[in-house]
């Protein structure tokens, strides 16, 4: 019986042990616990992060491989990707993971927030899959996973633009899906929930979202290399609830109980437990713009 080629929908399996894993903002929260476990299930792993001091650290403690990436920099993945193929001749996974999460007052936020938001979690993706999209169908194999947000299909009061950003992740994710379809090359979205990282610090975890850790987060990424499902969120059962609140709901219900739930908890962090992270996303902000200011000059 002839085989139709548009009704094949199977894709090579990649084996995590032994697999070459490549991570952005692997030096902390959900990066580096989705790099320990890759690494505990024998996958050879590359973490890249723009702290890559952080990131060697990180690297050192779990006995991976670590480098300075910076996300938004084409140059830099070329550089980055270029240096895992050379060593180790190829790249089985990518995980998608840096982002940056500066909350808050939408009419607050400054231009250079903005752009570092949006570079960092959009940008950064996009150039991330094209840095490794073109390798894997080349070799006829390889998976994706781009970390998005359930603020990628919720939207919430004071994250205006991280909404935009993750709304944007979610749908490249599940557009290049399509467009590689039939290649051996799979690209998966992972929706997390509210994760206990220092993204998160200063916020009353629980209400709209519920809580949870990047160890729950890894598990999902680490399974995707298994099952390839388009999007997966985390807890697993909020993406279908949500479609089906979205669908069904009105409006004026919904706005009730998002009330009750404390939707509004990302327009009132507190200032001072966050404080750490939001030094390091302003050090950011300021050498972006002046990145961005050099490269237009």
């Amino acid at each position: 019986m002839m085989k139709l080629p548009f009704l094949n929908s199977s894709n090579p399996a990649i084996d995590v042990d032994g697999a070459v894993v490549v991570i952005t903002g692997g030096a902390r929260g959900i990066g580096a616990a989705t790099a320990e476990l890759f690494a505990s299930r024998g996958a050879q792993v590359w973490i890249g992060d723009v702290d890559a001091d952080v990131a060697a650290q990180t690297a050192a403690r779990l006995g991976i491989r670590s480098a300075h990436v910076d996300v938004t920099s084409h140059s830099s993945w070329t550089g980055f990707v270029e240096t895992v193929i050379g060593e180790v001749g190829r790249i089985d996974v990518l995980v998608n993971n840096a982002g940056v999460m500066p909350v808050g007052p939408f009419e607050d936020e400054s231009d250079a927030t903005t752009d570092l938001m949006l570079d960092v979690n959009v940008r950064g993706l996009l150039l991330g899959m094209r840095a490794v999209l073109p390798l894997m169908r080349d070799a006829g194999v390889g998976h994706v996973i781009n970390v998005a947000s359930l603020a990628g299909m919720i939207p919430l009061p004071g994250m205006v633009t991280y909404n935009a950003s993750k709304y944007a992740a979610l749908g490249a994710s599940l557009a290049a899906r399509r467009e590689y379809d039939g290649t051996g090359v799979t690209v998966s979205a992972i929706l997390p929930s509210a994760v206990r990282t220092e993204l998160a610090s200063g916020a009353k975890l629980g209400g709209v979202l519920p809580t949870v850790d990047p160890e729950d987060v890894a598990r999902a990424i680490v399974r995707s290399v298994r099952v390839r499902a388009p999007r997966t969120s985390v807890p697993g059962w909020i993406a279908p609830g949500w479609v089906l609140v979205d669908a069904f709901v009105p409006e004026f219900i919904e706005r009730i109980a998002r009330r009750f739930a404390g939707e509004r908890q990302a327009m009132a962090l507190d200032a001072g437990e966050r404080r750490a992270y939001l030094d390091r996303i302003d050090r950011q902000s300021r050498d972006h713009a002046a990145d961005k200011s050099e490269a237009g000059a």
